[in-house]
């Protein structure tokens, strides 16, 4: 996707990154865990095609690419949104679902940086067999994005800083379970349930089919941190804990204020500080940042990350309540919901493991 089609200048065009980490070889080949080896089973059977699988005739609406509500929208309920006439209003739609869109593209690229390193540096080979298989899907996911951002909307935003911020500090990490806990855990459980509420409030057909495939697999993605982590944590000192435990504090903040969406305000000159204003307060951003958090608790909880700090960040979210649910029900709900999209349309849908 050219850079012409940013709304914003974006200079330099590449992020490079100094990022070091150890690179293990497991002479191992006839061991490892059974749960892993099963996820890396369904890995390989799982792959699909995103030119075949996806149905890519089908053109957004312009004034509404991904088919909300307005109550869905942000600005809804605001005083800028009273003011704005039909084509204003048609004008945030696009540049929020286009905003919206392309923090999924980077962050997929992202991932895919991310899993990458994985399989150099994480010690066992049973996680990079998964991860190897997981290298592929970001890069699918990558591909899918970017062909709904050129081909459908027409416009993209840069990367924005608050993602950037948390990208940097994981890609700066050497330490592999850093590297994990940063991606499989944070930022695809954050993206699990932003996917899913684009999945669930849109109603364009392809739009909702792009996010439910990519789902199926970051479900099995964020399992795959799980595993890894589950066995890898109890073994941690205490000041090793409590360092990840701060990451996970100030990496869950840094996320919830991600979604201001101050770009598009800028771009559409409605007043930034006006619309961010009314943004961070609104009741649909309140319960849309609740909600983002319904991935990520439980399986922090799960992991064993799970110290006063934690609970206490947790709460003051509003978000602890959500370390009740099951993340291994949320998983398998997310594949259902892939099949029934395939069956509905008769696509191909890859084998099951």
């Amino acid at each position: 996707m050219s850079t012409s089609r940013y709304t914003l200048p974006v200079d330099p065009t590449r992020w490079a990154l100094d990022a070091t980490s150890p690179v293990v070889f497991d002479w191992e080949y006839d061991e490892g865990r059974s749960r892993l080896l099963a996820l890396y089973a369904k890995g390989k059977s799982s792959q699909w095609d995103g030119a075949q699988r996806i149905d890519w005739s089908r053109d957004l609406d312009p004034d509404n690419p991904l088919g909300v509500r307005d109550e869905h929208i942000f600005l809804h309920g605001s005083d800028v949104w009273a003011r704005l006439d039909d084509k204003g209003r048609a004008l945030v739609r696009r540049h929020l679902a286009s905003w919206q869109l392309s923090q999924f593209l980077h962050g997929e690229q992202g991932a895919l940086v991310c899993a990458s390193r994985i399989v150099e540096s994480v010690p066992s080979l049973d996680a990079k067999l998964y991860a190897a298989t997981q290298v592929m899907d970001e890069a699918r996911h990558v591909e899918v994005f970017s062909r709904l951002l050129h081909d459908k909307v027409g416009i993209a935003y840069p990367l924005n800083s608050n993602l950037r911020t948390l990208l940097a500090q994981v890609l700066a990490d050497s330490r592999w379970d850093m590297i994990y806990l940063g991606m499989q855990v944070l930022i695809e459980g954050l993206a699990l349930a932003a996917f899913s509420m684009q999945r669930d409030f849109a109603t364009d057909p392809l739009v909702r089919a792009v996010n439910a495939y990519v789902m199926q697999e970051e479900a099995r993605h964020v399992a795959f941190g799980r595993l890894a982590l589950r066995d890898h944590y109890p073994a941690l000192t205490e000041a090793e804990r409590g360092e990840r435990e701060e990451f996970v504090v100030e990496a869950c903040y840094l996320m919830r204020d991600r979604f201001l969406a101050e770009e598009v305000w800028t771009t559409l000159d409605l007043g930034a500080a006006e619309c961010a204003g009314y943004v961070k307060h609104s009741p649909m951003m309140r319960e849309y940042q609740k909600l983002l958090f319904s991935r990520i608790v439980p399986t922090v909880k799960d992991i064993g990350l799970w110290g006063p700090k934690v609970q206490a960040a947790f709460a003051d979210m509003g978000v602890i309540d959500f370390a009740a649910l099951n993340p291994d029900d949320l998983g398998i709900a997310d594949e259902a919901v892939a099949r029934a999209m395939d069956e509905l349309r008769g696509a191909a849908a890859p084998a099951p493991a």
